[in-house]
């Protein structure tokens, strides 16, 4: 048996604490759970779920707790408080057909298809360059041309590797180029961004037709906001946060009790809670150490918040992960699926895909739980003769691009449908608000008019993390538009 331990151990890569299985029955067997009606918030006890009895350390010693340490607009403090959910109304924006309210099949995606979806996205972004900066008939990347021409492609990378200024290739599209590659010669560039999958047009020479020297590049331009007909006038106050929610050592789940807590308190009109809810990355779930199931739990994790919200009456939305263990592994990510709601709470509780555009009394909040910033701020090359803003460029970048997602290839942790890519990831409208959290550092930006918010994580590995708060309000009654996010806060759990 050692022996065949061994043959199998040289196929198989070790994980970092693996131990050698024991081949005797343990005298002291691990307890099934059974599941009882428990107060919620008693509902997630270390003993519930885990071996480990002892509670994280670090972040019940954190200090200051409900800190603002980032804050936009007018500077309003913690006595700024919600209704509760009144009055207000939260809807998907757009027609149905739009937007991914249930679980789809997938994993049998075509070569076809894939290359369908990326030749749309270059020909419908090109028609919107050509007619914005008034530019005449794209020319082919293949043909050679001593006088300066204009091209439309999608920008790439001559190799595997990470893009760099030598190794960057563009891809012409169908229509001109029939799909054909030209390098680029970025050095008469002053200043440039740019990233795999962007859609560009670029002014330059192709004496060769294999390397075209670039004198300008033109970048996308961003979709219109939405002016609702008669929007709202008062003023709602929207709490994002987003998971995991335990610490990295401990399955508990204080910090969303802390949560529910500050939720009690402040009465949100809406909360919006961002996946993983369940951390497929969590340390006791990669070595299968829980004592129930991935579905139990996150069960029960729903049945705490809702509950343990109920009093507030705060409208609660739920947005899934690709790192939520129980749920559907795939890009755009389906719904959570919960037919037990209780009556009572099916009117405040929403489920909603990633990607999603939800309006909330006339302000149309983008919502996406993958970490774009991350993905995309590892493959950004740019070049500038200034202070540039790293967050703030890949923030125009989601904009210009009309997409929640306009990186290609993907990052390899995200597993893309690209036919329903193309039907769901896409901008509707540029947002008022956009909310994207990541693993870098939180912050509130305006870009290019809409309010981007990273509000970090609720808990950063053993230790606690941050939330935001939005206040918004309409008011169009002057000639310009006016941004409906009065203010905006990253406060510390």
């Amino acid at each position: 048996e050692e022996e065949e331990d061994e043959l199998l151990d040289a196929y198989t890569t070790p994980s970092k604490n693996s131990q050698k299985r024991p081949n005797s029955t343990p005298e002291t067997p691990r307890p099934k759970r059974s599941l009882s009606s428990r107060s919620p918030y008693a509902l997630f006890s270390p003993s519930s779920f885990s071996p480990s009895v002892t509670p994280s350390q670090k972040y019940s010693a954190r200090s200051s707790r409900g800190e603002v340490v980032a804050s936009f607009g007018s500077s309003q403090g913690p006595s700024w408080s919600g209704r509760g959910g009144r009055g207000c109304t939260l809807r998907l924006f757009g027609s149905p057909e739009e937007n991914l309210t249930k679980s789809y099949k997938f994993m049998f995606q075509k070569i076809f298809t894939i290359r369908e979806v990326l030749l749309w996205r270059i020909e419908e972004l090109g028609d919107a360059l050509k007619s914005h900066h008034h530019l005449e008939d794209f020319a082919s990347v293949s043909l050679p041309a001593q006088e300066p021409v204009t091209m439309l492609g999608q920008i790439s990378c001559d190799a595997n590797g990470k893009l760099n200024a030598k190794s960057v290739v563009l891809e012409g599209d169908q229509e001109h180029s029939s799909g054909g590659q030209v390098h680029l010669d970025l050095s008469e560039l002053r200043e440039y961004s740019l990233f795999p999958g962007q859609v560009v047009a670029l002014e330059g020479t192709n004496s060769t037709g294999r390397r075209m020297m670039v004198s300008k590049l033109y970048e996308g331009v961003p979709l219109p906001f939405h002016m609702p007909p008669e929007p709202a006038s008062e003023q709602r106050m929207v709490l994002v946060a987003c998971g995991p929610y335990t610490p990295s050592d401990s399955i508990s789940y204080d910090p969303l009790s802390d949560l529910v807590t500050v939720i009690t308190r402040d009465r949100p009109d809406v909360c919006v809670l961002f996946g993983p809810f369940l951390d497929a990355k969590h340390e006791q779930v990669e070595n299968c150490q829980l004592l129930g199931s991935f579905s139990d739990i996150f069960k029960l994790c729903l049945k705490m918040i809702i509950e343990g919200t109920r009093s507030a009456g705060s409208q609660l939305v739920f947005v899934p992960s690709a790192r939520d263990v129980h749920h559907d592994y795939i890009y755009p990510q389906p719904p959570f699926c919960c037919p037990e709601l209780p009556k009572e709470d099916k009117q405040r509780v929403h489920f909603v895909s990633d990607p999603c555009t939800l309006e909330l009394d006339g302000v149309v909040l983008g919502l996406t739980s993958t970490d774009l910033l991350f993905h995309m701020g590892a493959e950004e090359i740019s070049s500038s003769s200034g202070i540039s803003d790293r967050f703030t460029r890949i923030l125009k970048h989601i904009l210009t691009q009309r997409s929640y997602y306009p990186l290609s290839p993907p990052s390899e942790e995200l597993n893309i449908d690209y036919e329903s890519f193309y039907s769901y990831t896409s901008l509707p409208v540029t947002p008022d608000v956009l909310v994207t959290p990541s693993e870098l550092r939180y912050f509130i930006k305006d870009v290019l008019g809409c309010v981007c918010i990273n509000p970090g994580r609720l808990t950063k590995g053993t230790v606690g993390g941050t939330y935001g708060r939005l206040y918004l309000q309409r008011d169009d009654t002057g000639a310009e538009r006016r941004s409906p996010c009065v203010a905006a806060q990253v406060v510390k759990i």
